[in-house]
């Protein structure tokens, strides 16, 4: 692997802080993706440099992380995410904005809603507006843990596309920790989905006695 140049790196750290939120005291690092114009952060507890951190890559999700959204696992997710690490007592959450709606914006995912309520799965609709079905980079991701002296990685994720991008970029996967949610009858459609379409690994929805309610329209 070819040595990582400062002009190769998207992340540049801004700030840091300290952030007292309802799972425990975070520390906070703002930073500027050089390439997108992202402002992007990391929370971090606990010392995270080295081996074998817990660590969750997180996509934005407006709906999902601030609204409660029934209809995604994403606030889910998050709220998991952060527990278990503050549980291990040493992790890294990086959120990720510019990854609504999988890469398409806050505007395009709405209109991508609308057509899975009309009877599409997450995969057709977006390819029905013309859009990738996930255009999500992880560079920068790869770039913060990086600067944060992370060099290998517990990864939270039922994604495999995360794990395969963090390996590109030289951060080492020792271990891929489920972080599997309750599903609902109003995300069942869109997790199976996700799992038959997009190669999640979601192996509990095998045991979920719950139909995919038929859309309306």
């Amino acid at each position: 692997m070819e040595p990582r140049t400062e002009s190769a790196v998207s992340a540049k750290r801004v700030a840091s802080i300290q952030l007292s939120t309802t799972y425990g005291v975070f520390q906070a690092i703002g930073y500027l993706d050089r390439i997108r114009g992202d402002e992007q952060i990391a929370l971090t507890y606990g010392d995270v440099s080295g081996e074998d951190v817990l660590t969750r890559l997180h996509s934005e999700c407006l709906t999902g992380d601030a609204f409660g959204s029934r209809h995604c696992e994403c606030g889910d997710q998050l709220s998991a995410a952060l527990q278990a690490i503050v549980d291990e007592g040493r992790g890294v959450l990086v959120y990720l904005r510019g990854h609504e709606g999988r890469g398409i914006g806050l505007l395009a995912k709405l209109q991508a809603m609308q057509l899975q309520a009309e009877g599409m799965d997450t995969v057709e609709a977006n390819i029905a507006l013309g859009l990738p079905v996930d255009s999500r980079d992880y560079g920068v991701a790869a770039d913060m843990l990086h600067d944060l002296g992370v060099r290998s990685v517990r990864l939270m994720s039922n994604n495999p596309l995360k794990l395969e991008a963090l390996l590109q970029r030289g951060i080492a996967i020792t271990e891929q920790v489920p972080l599997l949610t309750q599903p609902r009858e109003e995300n069942i459609f869109y997790l199976r989905a996700k799992r038959e379409r997009m190669g999640h690994l979601l192996p509990h929805l095998d045991q979920v006695g719950i139909a995919c309610p038929k859309p309306a329209g």
